[in-house]
């Protein structure tokens, strides 16, 4: 289960002042899943109203209905076979988005599985969270205790040229489970429950 906590924790650092995000890299998807165009930048040189857009797609995941359009999901070990996209996603999170050649491959994978009909974005962020120590009494206290890394992924329809709408899917990977990073779990966003399932499905290996 998630605990809200948590999602709200990381949200308070996703200001255009004082973002954890540091890069942000997408695609974009005609309506057959092919793509239309990609872009890969360092998140600060994103103009301001640019920062902002993009902070309220990754904060729709995160603030979603907890345990309902939020869930948690535990991936299987013989979902992290070699070669398989959990290692490429470990890939791109080691490499921070500055990998072109990861990215085109999870484009290819994602593209291929996202529903047709309807052009898309798909965008990554990647981002590090210096996790602060919190007391006996839950009041913050000075230091971090860990760097929690992560890629947080949002799916929205376009609404006009390279204008991503509201995001109906979305993952954070790996999952923020009791204050750190848990690669054992993915955090799953789905607006419309069951839309994506074929998605869901192959992404854990089912």
């Amino acid at each position: 289960m998630i605990d809200r906590e948590d999602m709200l924790e990381l949200t308070r650092r996703m200001t255009p002042a004082r973002a954890s995000i540091s890069r942000a890299a997408g695609a974009y998807f005609d309506e057959e899943g092919y793509v239309d165009g990609t872009f890969n930048t360092h998140f600060l040189k994103l103009s301001q109203g640019e920062r902002t857009r993009n902070l309220n797609l990754a904060k729709t995941v995160l603030l979603s209905g907890t345990n309902e359009e939020l869930k948690d999901y535990p991936i299987s070990p013989g979902a992290r076979r070699p070669g398989g996209f959990w290692q490429l996603l470990d890939g791109i999170k080691e490499s921070a988005l500055k990998n072109d050649a990861f990215l085109d491959i999870f484009y290819e994978l994602i593209g291929e599985k996202l529903p047709s009909g309807q052009a898309l974005a798909c965008f990554l962020y990647y981002g590090q969270y210096d996790i602060p120590v919190k007391g006996t009494d839950k009041e913050w206290l000075e230091g971090s205790e860990e760097v929690y890394t992560y890629l947080l992924c949002t799916v929205s329809p376009l609404e006009g040229e390279y204008e991503p709408g509201k995001p109906v899917f979305g993952f954070l990977y790996p999952a923020f489970r009791k204050r750190t990073g848990d690669a054992g779990y993915v955090n799953i966003f789905e607006a419309q429950p069951g839309r994506f399932r074929e998605l869901i499905s192959w992404l854990m290996g089912d």
